[in-house]
């Protein structure tokens, strides 16, 4: 069977319960022809699922299974993890819901560890109530770089606008010290291959911004741009990596250059996510470029004071479903094509996207 008459197996992480994520979920395959593109699995649980249909008023069908080897196609298939009941009280910070977010997080990606599942799409968690001592991690990056294989890169991607991030969760009191030349390259070269590998831009063209407000205005504010920043860049040009910069952040986005560029690299979590969310909020999806498996998430959080009333935009899901197969099938294409080189390839592997 070929990859394009293959349907995916979407494996999804349930999430906070008390916030939008199932919402979304629901809502994306509350349209039936999703289902011709994947076949979805949910891990955790189908009775919180079916209370929160009715509470919303979604009319999704669910098909509960207990092992993967389970699996129904054509339909939201939901493997129950457990069989205690789960109080959701939307809109509340519970502690004992976050380890539910994390137990379906884990056994999910140990399910595309082990090829169970080909791609995973994460729904938002609340990091003050999962991060405990049995799950000590920031995020579902870090965890994941442990887990896969690579290295792992935060890369929010929409239709016009892909940011990567040198460092993602840090305080911002550690992000000079942790910026050296050896980050940075790693990273450019983790985009650069991406961008190649997962998007299939032949020789991508990639902009890095400085550290320091006005990129350290000639060493006056700061000297990483001078001493760590540009001589990298120049070091990864002389190596064929079409990179340039550092660029003062606070008008690259306003002016339009990032237009000008396939991805742009920002020094740390907000000066990245604060442009991205102004020009793509809603629209946008969060990759885990890098690894070996793909997973990607919506752009947004748990959105708790809109949980629970049938008011949540389930599109940033959608995207980051779309995004996680058309990254897979361009993967594959790209081994296909490898391993056959003078055999015609065929040209399109986008996923169909329907007009609601």
């Amino acid at each position: 069977m070929s990859h394009k008459e293959e349907i995916i197996k979407v494996g999804i992480s349930i999430g906070d319960l008390n916030g939008i994520g199932s919402e979304v979920i629901l809502k994306c395959f509350e349209d039936s022809r999703m289902l011709e593109i994947c076949t979805p699995v949910i891990f955790g649980n189908s009775k919180p699922l079916s209370y929160i249909k009715k509470t919303i008023d979604n009319n999704t069908a669910i098909q509960g299974i207990d092992s993967l080897s389970q699996i129904v196609p054509n339909r939201l298939n939901v493997l129950n993890l457990w069989k205690e009941n789960v109080n959701i009280s939307f809109g509340k910070n519970d502690p004992i819901v976050g380890k539910y977010a994390i137990k379906s997080f884990v056994a999910a990606t140990e399910a595309l560890k082990n090829g169970e599942i080909d791609v995973l799409v994460t729904a938002p968690i609340n990091k003050y109530n999962s991060v405990d001592e049995e799950f000590k991690y920031p995020g579902h990056t870090d965890y994941l770089n442990e887990q896969l294989e690579g290295q792992a890169l935060m890369l929010l991607v929409s239709e016009d606008l892909k940011i990567g991030l040198l460092t993602d969760h840090l305080p911002i009191q550690d992000v000079a010290k942790a910026i050296t030349p050896e980050l940075i390259e790693q990273k450019v070269k983790t985009i650069n291959d991406t961008l190649i590998q997962d998007f299939n831009i032949f020789k991508p063209r990639i902009a890095i911004l400085g550290l320091n407000p006005h990129a350290g205005d000639g060493g006056v504010i700061g000297n990483e741009e001078l001493t760590i920043i540009k001589p990298t860049v120049e070091k990864l040009n002389e190596e064929g990596i079409l990179i340039s910069g550092p660029f003062p952040a606070d008008g690259f986005f306003g002016s339009g250059t990032h237009k000008h560029f396939d991805a742009v690299i920002a020094c740390y979590h907000d000066q990245g996510l604060a442009p991205f969310k102004a020009i793509s909020f809603g629209h946008g999806v969060n990759y885990t470029a890098g690894l070996d498996k793909i997973r990607t998430s919506p752009d947004h959080g748990t959105a708790y004071e809109i949980a629970g009333k049938g008011i949540a935009d389930e599109t940033s899901f959608k995207e980051a479903l779309y995004l996680a197969i058309d990254i897979y099938n361009n993967r594959t294409r790209n081994i296909e094509a490898a391993a056959n080189p003078l055999q015609p390839q065929e040209k399109d592997f986008s996923t169909k996207k329907f007009d609601n």
